[in-house]
């Protein structure tokens, strides 16, 4: 299933396509990811793609938008069932587009296509977590309508017995 529609400046006059992501595309997100994160991450990429971008892909899905060939962005989101208790949901577990194609609609078309083979697949519910001082990615999660939902994440340090 292709998204295609008009991209505002930078990139106006080209068309955003989403598709699967390809083996070839997994340089440019691992680009993307060390430019934001400042780590560079090639073989957890390739990990990725391996299971998100190859298998069970009506579960799974690793997407890629594009516009006149240029990788714009990429979202990752799997169907998950009876974690925690929740029946089948659909996770969102990565998003990401270029800088200079932000606020142009690229990441809205990632989550829309990415919420489309959820609701495909029969999901009626998509979840994520995020950093809580990653306000950049609140901030789009929650104009995407996404609000707080009903987990609470624990975690605890395991360097001291």
């Amino acid at each position: 299933m292709a998204v295609a529609r008009a991209l505002a400046s930078p990139h106006e006059d080209a068309a955003l396509s989403i598709r699967p992501a390809r083996a070839e595309d997994i340089a440019a997100v691992s680009e993307l990811d060390a430019a934001i994160t400042g780590l560079a991450k090639p073989a957890y990429w390739r990990d990725l793609f391996e299971r998100y971008g190859t298998r069970r892909q009506d579960q799974r899905f690793f997407l890629v938008a594009e516009s006149d060939g240029e990788f714009l962005g990429f979202a990752i989101g799997e169907i998950r069932a009876w974690e925690f208790g929740a029946p089948p949901c659909g996770w969102l577990f990565a998003i990401d587009v270029k800088p200079d194609a932000r606020l142009t609609g690229v990441g809205t078309a990632l989550f829309h296509a990415l919420c489309e083979r959820f609701r495909a697949a029969g999901i009626d519910k998509l979840r994520t977590m995020l950093a809580r001082d990653n306000h950049l990615m609140l901030s789009f999660f929650r104009s995407q309508g996404m609000m707080a939902g009903p987990s609470i994440q624990l975690e605890m340090a395991l360097d001291d017995p």
